[in-house]
């Protein structure tokens, strides 16, 4: 009988639940409500899953506290997609509350931090939608909130609160009506419910089998402190603290507690800045910037030996600095989310400063979209997600940065991204600039060809596998045989009187010769627009199409 949870329990449910849910990430990413090769909810929170578990293998620490931290970090840093942003957000929750309890977590306390991750999650989407996995967690939190006083040991606990998520689940169909007409539940809920019977498989004792990759190098005596860019980060203000300072705490002192390493991190607080104290009782790596190097040095000592230490002067590193980049530093900048080189191309054709790569089949994190706004060298970046699936993501990336501003511009097609890109006036303010983006999405309509991967019914169509469809960023609007007669029956839909031109991009597999033939039955079908084709270069999407 199992009465509480314990650090290395806690560990071990995790890494079970990412390796349950990378299990079952192709099941999930089949209930993706529409028929396109893209589903990918289950991709996305096993590659949250799995950053969350790369995060926690680099330490060995039993600090419950501290394994919540990196749990917290890592799911924050890997999630991908509006999934992937929601489950790290549970986690936040959850992990908040467990590393602010006693060693030990009993029913009622993994209760309230259920709870805790509920309200964190609904709390990180503008307008929470039921149906969804926020449903599910909801309604597993509540139960548990309830009924913790009646369950003493979890493994009674937990089956009931899984119990009570499937109950909920079955129910997302009634909430969501296009769950409902496509015959399938909500795919991130059936992830969450995926992690939490790993979760109790852990607890129960059974093996979860599974090729996801749980280990990491752990920190060892041959590797390099690495580069120090995400510490320093470009800040050339005035330097507060001349001297980083950097060493390992080996061979500790039997006396040596945990507490002390707690110590030495507040300690290290009080002499400086950009302190990293992370370890245990078998290894402690520091990093400090600070004006007295010695007495960090000093107070390590009381702890065991010191091992490579190293000292650089970031006064000198600054000067050198702020010399190499001063000419390049601008106000504003912007970065855009696409696949297909062609589509990159015409971003950086417009101005864009840096492309990266994402869309339908493979969102970006929150970490990537961070890293990548971190390498322009402007004080306000703007983003185009150019997906309605990566703009949660793009928005967390705000608390993985320093020294930017992060705009997102909720551009939910590529159309909008070149849309807002165009309305960019570098002479503007960045207020102004985002205002002006902003209104340019209104101007545009956009929609996308590609090919049915199942047969089901959904928007009022009969789809079979292999159908070509046309959707706009909400539904299906035409179907058909080939693509032509798709493309025309597209537009025609989309298309309103104050439309002057209609543009075509090819994706990869569509041959120029093609596009341009397409191009001229769209001219003939529609005489009173301009019409032209580009190479767009996008993996899944015949043709992205936009009106004007």
């Amino acid at each position: 009988m199992q009465k509480t949870i314990n650090c290395a329990t806690f560990r071990k449910m995790v890494l079970a639940g990412a390796r349950q849910l990378e299990n079952n990430r192709a099941k999930v990413d089949a209930l993706n409500v529409f028929p396109v090769p893209d589903g990918d909810t289950g991709t996305n929170m096993s590659l949250t899953m799995q950053s969350a578990v790369k995060e926690l293998s680099s330490s060995a620490s039993n600090s419950f506290a501290e394994v919540c931290d990196l749990v917290s970090k890592g799911a924050l840093k890997g999630a991908r997609g509006n999934s992937g942003v929601i489950l790290s957000q549970i986690f936040r929750g959850l992990c908040s509350v467990l590393r602010a309890g006693k060693p030990d977590v009993d029913t009622k306390t993994f209760a309230k931090a259920l709870e805790s991750g509920t309200k964190v999650a609904y709390n990180a989407v503008a307008i929470p939608k039921e149906g969804t996995i926020l449903t599910v967690v909801r309604c597993m939190s509540e139960f548990a909130v309830k009924n913790a006083g009646k369950y003493r040991d979890y493994e009674q606990f937990l089956p009931a609160i899984i119990e009570e998520g499937d109950k909920a689940l079955a129910k997302t169909p009634e909430l969501l009506p296009v769950l409902k007409k496509a015959g399938v539940v909500d795919s991130g809920g059936v992830g969450l419910m995926t992690i939490m019977r790993g979760f109790l498989s852990a607890l129960m004792g059974e093996e979860v089998v599974s090729d996801v990759p749980t280990d990491s190098a752990p920190v060892s005596m041959d590797d390099d402190f690495g580069d120090n860019s995400e510490i320093i980060n470009m800040d050339l203000g005035d330097i507060q603290f001349a001297y980083c300072t950097e060493f390992f705490v080996i061979n500790l002192k039997k006396s040596t507690t945990l507490a002390d390493i707690d110590k030495l991190r507040e300690n290290l607080m009080q002499i400086g800045d950009s302190v990293i104290c992370i370890g245990d009782l078998e290894m402690i790596k520091v990093h400090v910037h600070t004006n007295c190097p010695g007495v960090a040095l000093t107070y390590a000592l009381e702890l065991g030996e010191l091992d490579r230490p190293k000292i650089e002067n970031m006064l000198e590193q600054n000067r050198l600095l702020k010399a190499k980049i001063a000419a390049e530093k601008k106000d504003q900048g912007m970065l855009a989310i696409c696949a297909g080189e062609g589509i990159s191309d015409i971003f950086k054709d417009l101005f864009v400063d840096r492309v990266i790569q994402g869309g339908q089949t493979m969102n970006p994190s929150a970490s990537d979209i961070a890293t990548a706004v971190q390498k322009i060298n402007a004080d306000n970046v703007f983003v185009f997600p150019n997906n309605k699936n990566i703009i949660l993501a793009a928005e967390q990336a705000q608390a993985l940065v320093e020294n930017r501003t992060i705009h997102v511009i909720p551009t939910k097609n590529i159309p909008q991204g070149f849309a807002a890109a165009l309305a960019f006036n570098p002479e503007s303010s960045a207020e102004e600039n985002k205002t002006n983006m902003i209104h340019a999405l209104d101007n545009v309509k956009a929609g996308q060809v590609t090919h049915a991967v199942r047969t089901t019914k959904v928007n009022g169509f009969s789809i079979k596998e292999g159908d070509i469809i046309g959707l706009d960023d909400k539904k299906i609007l035409a179907k058909s045989d080939n693509i032509e007669t798709t493309v025309l029956t597209l537009l025609d839909k989309l298309k309103d009187d104050s439309h002057e031109v209609i543009t075509l991009y090819y994706g990869e597999g569509v041959k120029e010769t093609e596009a341009e033939a397409l191009a001229a039955k769209v001219q003939e079908a529609f005489p009173d627009c301009d019409v032209d084709f580009h190479s767009g270069g996008q993996p899944v999407y015949y043709y992205l199409v936009s009106l004007e």
